[in-house]
C-alpha cells in the first residue's frame, strides 16, 4: 500500500503495550502465589492452588492459592490481633499510610495496568486511563478522611474486622473502593479478590509490605466461592462488604441474618439510558458506547437498556449502527482496541445463551459485519431493537456487550419504563432541557444519575443502589458510615428519669390508674387514614405491670399488613413530593395536638409501664419538634469531583417503611422513629410494642386531627414477630426497622433477602438511637452528575 493510499484510507495499525514487565513480575514469583496473612506470605493450609488465565488467549498466567476455612480463620485472627493497635493509631499516621499506598499505586501504574489487562481482558486504555488513576484517587481521598475523622466524625469508632469480597470486572478499583475507607476509619481488613482476577490484589499486598503497613491490617485471601462463604460465616468478622451479583448478595444477607454483622451490598443492575428528542444524538451515541461497551459491558451499572423517544428512534439506531461498525474488538493490550475479551468462558456462554433467548422472544438482533478474534473469549457489540419491556433481555442482567432498545412517547412513560425493573443502581439521561433532565432524575429509582454523561466515578461521590441493587454507599462521606459505629452509649441528653411504682401525686386524684377505659372497648387498627377492625376478628388483652386489665387491641394479620402497605404505597408519591416546609408544618401541628392531650397520654403511659408519663410526653413533644426541624434541614451537598460538572448528593426517602417499635418508652419511641422517617418523606406501617400498644392506638386519634394525609401513617397492632415476618417478606416494602429480641432480628434480616430491602435492627429495650442515625437510616443518597461548559 502506497503512502497516498494510506493517507486516503487511514487504517489502524497495531499499537501494542508491552506485556513483558508484568510477565517478568510473574516469573519472579515462579508463577505461583500464596496467601497474604499477618504481613507475610504463606502456603494454603490444604496445599491447593488453581490457575488464572488470560481470557484473550487462554494462556495460563499463574497459580494462586485456594484458601480454606482454616486459612480464613488465620486471616481473621491476624486482623483481630492488629485491630487494637490500628484503631488507636492517630488519624494523621493512618493518613500517611494511605498516602503512601496512593503513591505506590501511581509509581507502579504501568505494571498494575498491564497485569489487570492480562488477567481481566479489558482494553489497556481502560486500565491505564481509568482504573489505576481512580484507584490511586481513592487512597488519596481517604487519606484526607483519616486525617479528619476525629473532628468530622466525633463519637464514632471503627466497626472492627471487615471481610470484603470483590468482583472480577474492576479488580484493583473495587479493592481501593473497599480497603481505602476501611483503613481510613481504623478497621482491619480480610479481602478476597475474585477467583478469575486475583493478580492485582496480590501485587497490592506486596506494596503493603513495601510501605511497612503494620502486619494484619490488610490480609489478602485468594480462592473460589467457598472461601468467600467461609469469610461471611466467620464469627470473628464484624462487617461484610460485598460487590457482586444479586443472587450471591441474597445468600450473604441470609447467611448474616441475626449475626450482628454490619452489611453493605453493591449488587446487580439493569440501568436505563434515556434519550429524549431534544438530545444531541451524536453525543448520545458516544455515551452509549461508554455505557454498554466499556469493559465489554461487564459493568454493574452498564446502560444496558436504551430508552429512546419514539420520534427519533430510527435516526438514533442508524447512527448507533454506524458507530458500532467502527468499533475495534481484539487484543486488549492493543492501545487502539475498543472492546477486549470477556473474562472467562463461563461468562461468554451466559452472554450467548441470553442473546439467543432474546432472538427467541422476538427481538430484532443486529451486530457489526466484522468478526471477532476466533481465539480467546470475545463477543461482538450487539444491538436488540423491538424489545418488549417484559422480555428476558430487558429484565435480566446480561453482563456483556449487549444493548436492548425500547421506545417511549412521553416523559411519564419514560419514567415508568426506566423503573420497570427490580434493580436500581444507575441511570443516564440525555436532553438539552436541564429542567426536564432534573425532573426525570428525581423520579428514577437509582442511586446514581448521569445527565448527558455516563459512567462517571470519583472517590468524592458515593455510589450504590436502590432496591435489588443493594444498600450502602461506597465513596464520599456517605461511604464512611459503612465503616464506623457509635463509640459510646446512645443515651439521650434528655434522658427520661424513670420512677418505679404508682405515682398518684404526679397524676392527680382524678387521673389515677384506677380510672380505666371500659374493658369491652377494643382499639382498632389505623389504615389509610381510617380506623379499621382487624381482619382476624381477634383481639389481645393489654395488662398493667400489676396484672390489671387495661384494655384490648386488635390482632392484625397478613391481610391487614397487605392493606396497610397498599395504603402507604398509594400515599407515597404525594407525600414524597410535598414540600419540606409542608411536612414540617404538619409535624408541628401534630405536636400541638399531642400537647393538648398531654395529661391523657401521661396517664396511659403510667398505666402501661408504671413510669412517669409526664416526662415521656415532654420528650415526645421535643422529638416531634426535632423531626419537624429536620424536615427542611437535612440537606444534600455538592461533591467536589475533579470533573467539570456539578455532582449533587441528594438525600431521598426510602419509600414504604415498616417500623416495629421497642418495648420501652412507647410514645417517645413511636414519635422519634416514625416522626423522623415521616419528616423525610417516607410512608409508614407501624407496629407498636406488644407490651404497651394502647399509646399508639390513642395516638391515631391525634393523627386524625393533624392533617396527616391518609395512608402516610398506618398502625397495625398484634404479635410483633408474626407481623415483622410479613413486612420483611413483602416485596412492596422498601425497608424494615425492627426492635425486638435476637431471634426476631435474625428472622427479619433473613426474610428481607427476598427483595433485598434495607433493615435496621435494634434491641427491644434500652436507649433509643440518636437522631443522626435515624436520619441516615430513613434516607438513601442519590448522586446526580450534571456536566457544564461549552
Amino acid at each position: 500500500m502506497t503512502l497516498s493510499e494510506l493517507m486516503e484510507t487511514l487504517p489502524y495499525g497495531p499499537a501494542p503495550e508491552a506485556a513483558q514487565p508484568a510477565l517478568d513480575w510473574l516469573k519472579a514469583h515462579q508463577g505461583k502465589f500464596g496467601l497474604f496473612i499477618g504481613g507475610r506470605w504463606r502456603d494454603p493450609a490444604q496445599k491447593e492452588w488453581f490457575a488464572t488465565h488470560n481470557p484473550a488467549n487462554a494462556q495460563k498466567l499463574a497459580e494462586v492459592a485456594q484458601a480454606s476455612a482454616a486459612d480464613v480463620d488465620e486471616a481473621v485472627k491476624a486482623a483481630r490481633k492488629a485491630l487494637a493497635g490500628w484503631q488507636q493509631t492517630p488519624g494523621h499516621v493512618r493518613a500517611r499510610y494511605l498516602y503512601a499506598l496512593a503513591r505506590q499505586v501511581q509509581k507502579h501504574a504501568r505494571l498494575f495496568a498491564v497485569l489487570e489487562t492480562l488477567d481481566n481482558g479489558k482494553p489497556i486504555r481502560e486500565t491505564r486511563d481509568i482504573d489505576i488513576p481512580l484507584a490511586a484517587r481513592h487512597f488519596y481521598y481517604h487519606a484526607g478522611w483519616a486525617q479528619l475523622m476525629e473532628s468530622e466524625l466525633p463519637g464514632y469508632a471503627p466497626v472492627g474486622v471487615v471481610g470484603q469480597i470483590i468482583p472480577w470486572n474492576f479488580p484493583l478499583l473495587m479493592l481501593s473502593w473497599k480497603i481505602a475507607p476501611a483503613l481510613a476509619m481504623g478497621n482491619t481488613v480480610v479481602l478476597k479478590p475474585a477467583e478469575f482476577t486475583p493478580l492485582t490484589a496480590l501485587l497490592f499486598a506486596e506494596i503493603c509490605q513495601n510501605i511497612g503497613l503494620p502486619p494484619g491490617v490488610v490480609n489478602i485471601l485468594t480462592g473460589d466461592g467457598s472461601t468467600g462463604a467461609a469469610l461471611v460465616a466467620h464469627p470473628g468478622v464484624d462487617k461484610i462488604a460485598f460487590t457482586g451479583s444479586t443472587e450471591v448478595g441474597r445468600l450473604i444477607r441470609q447467611a448474616t441474618a441475626g449475626s450482628g454483622k454490619k452489611l453493605s451490598l453493591e449488587l446487580g443492575g439493569k440501568s436505563p439510558f434515556l434519550v429524549f428528542e431534544d438530545a444531541d444524538l451524536d453525543s448520545a451515541v458516544e455515551g452509549v458506547v461508554d455505557a454498554i461497551w466499556f469493559n465489554q459491558g461487564q459493568v454493574c451499572c452498564a446502560g444496558s437498556r436504551l430508552l429512546v423517544q419514539e420520534g427519533i428512534a430510527e435516526k438514533m439506531y442508524a447512527k448507533l449502527r454506524a458507530r458500532m461498525e467502527k468499533l475495534r474488538c481484539g487484543d486488549p493490550l492493543d492501545k487502539a482496541v475498543d472492546i477486549g475479551a470477556i473474562v472467562a468462558p463461563v461468562q461468554l456462554q451466559k452472554i450467548q445463551q441470553l442473546v439467543q433467548k432474546g432472538v427467541e422472544e422476538g427481538a430484532q438482533l443486529w451486530q457489526p459485519s466484522w468478526a471477532v478474534p476466533s481465539q480467546g473469549c470475545f463477543y461482538p457489540p450487539t444491538l436488540f431493537t423491538q424489545v418488549a419491556p417484559a422480555s428476558t433481555i430487558a429484565q435480566e442482567e446480561i453482563f456483556g456487550p449487549v444493548l436492548a432498545a425500547l421506545t417511549f412517547r412521553t416523559p411519564e412513560e419514560a419514567v415508568r419504563l426506566a423503573n420497570n425493573t427490580r434493580y436500581g443502581l444507575a441511570a443516564s439521561i440525555w436532553s438539552e432541557d436541564i429542567n426536564l433532565a432534573l425532573d426525570i432524575a428525581t423520579q428514577i429509582k437509582a442511586g446514581t444519575i448521569w445527565i448527558n454523561s455516563t459512567n462517571l466515578f470519583d472517590a468524592a461521590s458515593g455510589f450504590g443502589g436502590y432496591r435489588e441493587s443493594g444498600f450502602g454507599r461506597e465513596g464520599g462521606k456517605e461511604g464512611l458510615w459503612e465503616y464506623v459505629k457509635k463509640a459510646e452509649s446512645r443515651e439521650q441528653r434528655a434522658q427520661i428519669k424513670r420512677k418505679k411504682g404508682p405515682q398518684p401525686s404526679a397524676l392527680g386524684p382524678k387521673q389515677s390508674a384506677a380510672v380505666l377505659p371500659p374493658i369491652d372497648r377494643t382499639a382498632k387498627l389505623f389504615i389509610g387514614g381510617k380506623q379499621a377492625r382487624p381482619d382476624s376478628g381477634y383481639s389481645k388483652a393489654v395488662y398493667a405491670p400489676d396484672g390489671q386489665l387495661l384494655g384490648e387491641v386488635g390482632l392484625g394479620n397478613r391481610k391487614d399488613i397487605r392493606n396497610a402497605v397498599e395504603a402507604a404505597r398509594a400515599a407515597f408519591e404525594g407525600w414524597r413530593k410535598a414540600t419540606a416546609h409542608n411536612k414540617a408544618q404538619i409535624l408541628y401541628f401534630l405536636a400541638e395536638n399531642l400537647s393538648e392531650r398531654a395529661e391523657e397520654f401521661a396517664r396511659r403511659i403510667h398505666e402501661q409501664t408504671g413510669q412517669d408519663g409526664h416526662a415521656e410526653v415532654e420528650a415526645a413533644l421535643e422529638a416531634l419538634f426535632t423531626a419537624a426541624a429536620w424536615a427542611d434541614k437535612y440537606e444534600g451537598v455538592v461533591h467536589p469531583t475533579p470533573i467539570r460538572n456539578v455532582t449533587l448528593a441528594v438525600p431521598e426517602p426510602i419509600g414504604v417503611m415498616g417500623i416495629l417499635c421497642p418495648d420501652d418508652q412507647p410514645l417517645l419511641a413511636l414519635v422519634r422513629l416514625a416522626g423522623t422517617a415521616l419528616a423525610l418523606g417516607n410512608t409508614l406501617v407501624v407496629v407498636p410494642s406488644p407490651v404497651a400498644p394502647l399509646t399508639a392506638t390513642d395516638f391515631y386519634q391525634v393523627l386524625e386531627t393533624s392533617d396527616i394525609p391518609a395512608g402516610t401513617f398506618n398502625i397495625v397492632t398484634g404479635e410483633r414477630d408474626e407481623l415483622a415476618k410479613t413486612l420483611a417478606e413483602h416485596d412492596d416494602v422498601d425497608a424494615v426497622w425492627y426492635a425486638g429480641p435476637q431471634a426476631g432480628r435474625a428472622l427479619v434480616e433473613k426474610a428481607s433477602a427476598g427483595n433485598m430491602k434495607r433493615t435496621w435492627t435494634l434491641p427491644e429495650s434500652g436507649a433509643l438511637p440518636d437522631t443522626d442515625e435515624i436520619l441516615r437510616q430513613a434516607t438513601q443518597i442519590k448522586n446526580i452528575w450534571v456536566p457544564y461548559g461549552a
